[in-house]
């Protein structure tokens, strides 16, 4: 789960990690009150949504009277933005952030996050920040430095100073970031996040260290322990078809292809993908429905599916372990009348009464394809897609 910058900072701000001033607003009232209690000369106006390269888009602006923070809401609340970071999708601007304006001396870069190919957490620095840093790292990868956190001992403040110094700060300034690596590092932890970024992590006039933005991610599968950081969730920020499928338990994500996958188990359904890529298809999602696959589950998920205008096929590949196969093809052919599927369906099923379930989908009236094994499935499911295209 993402969260906003203001929801972000709000969670810095808990961890004595320092950020500029400032209050969300979600009418342009509310914002030229925010920027009157904020007591300063100029002002940045921010748009909120859950993706970067903000700015590009004109969703960030200077505002240098009251007059224009008025300007810049208005233009900014009730508009869209579609940035490289948004998966295609034009997300709706339903707050800003006010914030007092910061003078910048430099820009750095600073996060935390899990670091799978090391089996632990790593800080990825720069002592070259801002919006250009992928750009950095494809570019001048020698810039980019990786402090590797040991699972058992923990983040030392000597390598956070370590790496201040070797960012080139001032002793004052390697004091602030040890302080702010070593919060980091506890937020991460308490909250179960996946992520912590900060870009930029400015030095301002006053030579001190600020997180200028935030950015974060929490594990989806520690927030039953977190009902607080649930509640901060912004549906409208999220593709309908995943918030839907959050909302009944269903492991979704929209592709770009035009073979739609619903499949019990992610390894499975990993697979399922990686050979219809092998055959000449596109997947159109991963779908996981784990192992209880009841009729509603699988009507509810047939529902999601279609509700991708470039779906050709679907492609059903279901393992019968804790659930019967007769009883998962029942719940394919309630779910196929409940829902109306106009697109050829496959279906691949394998376990206990396997031949009983395929019995039931061939004797069925409706257009079901019953496939022998995975590779069969891949097949029909590539052919039928592009029968229908």
């Amino acid at each position: 789960m993402n969260f906003h910058e203001y929801q972000a900072k709000e969670l810095f701000a808990e961890y004595n990690i320092p950020v500029p001033k400032g209050k969300v607003a979600r009418t342009v009232e509310e914002a030229v009150t925010v920027a009157e209690s904020l007591n300063c000369d100029m002002w940045v106006v921010k748009a909120q949504v859950h993706a970067g390269g903000r700015g590009k888009a004109g969703g960030v602006k200077l505002a240098k009277s009251l007059n224009e923070v008025h300007q810049h809401a208005s233009d900014m609340i009730g508009m869209t933005i579609k940035t490289y970071q948004t998966g295609g999708l034009a997300l709706p601007v339903n707050e800003v952030l006010i914030t007092e304006a910061a003078n910048i001396e430099k820009e750095l870069y600073l996060s935390l996050l899990v670091d799978r190919a090391n089996k632990c957490l790593s800080f990825v620095t720069s002592a070259e920040g801002g919006v250009e840093i992928e750009e950095v790292a494809r570019t001048n990868p020698e810039k980019i430095h990786t402090i590797r956190i040991d699972n058992t001992e923990g983040l030392f403040p000597y390598a956070c100073r370590k790496t201040g110094f070797a960012m080139g700060l001032t002793s004052k300034q390697v004091r602030q970031l040890s302080h702010i690596m070593i919060q980091m590092h506890k937020m991460f932890l308490d909250l179960d996040l996946s992520l912590i970024e900060i870009n930029p992590l400015i030095i301002d006039d006053q030579q001190n260290v600020v997180a200028l933005d935030a950015k974060l991610d929490v594990d989806d599968n520690a927030l039953y322990r977190h009902q607080d950081l649930a509640a901060m969730r912004d549906k409208s920020q999220e593709d309908p078809a995943e918030a839907e499928a959050h909302e009944h338990e269903l492991n979704y994500i929209k592709l770009d292809g035009n073979i739609a996958c619903m499949v019990n188990g992610a390894g499975l359904a990993m697979a399922t993908m990686d050979v219809i890529k092998l055959k000449g298809g596109e997947p159109a999602n991963f779908l996981d429905v784990g192992g209880g696959a009841t009729a509603e589950r699988v009507a509810t998920a047939f529902k999601i599916i279609l509700s991708d205008p470039n779906v050709k096929s679907v492609l059903v590949n279901i393992f019968g372990g804790i659930v019967r196969c007769d009883l998962i093809a029942n719940g394919i052919l309630t779910a196929i009348k409940e829902v109306g599927v106009k697109v050829p369906i496959v279906v691949r099923l394998e376990g206990t009464n396997v031949e009983l379930g395929k019995k039931i989908l061939d004797e069925s009236d409706l257009a079901v394809i019953s496939a022998n094994n995975l590779d069969d499935a891949a097949n029909k499911a590539v052919e039928a897609a592009g029968a229908t295209s």
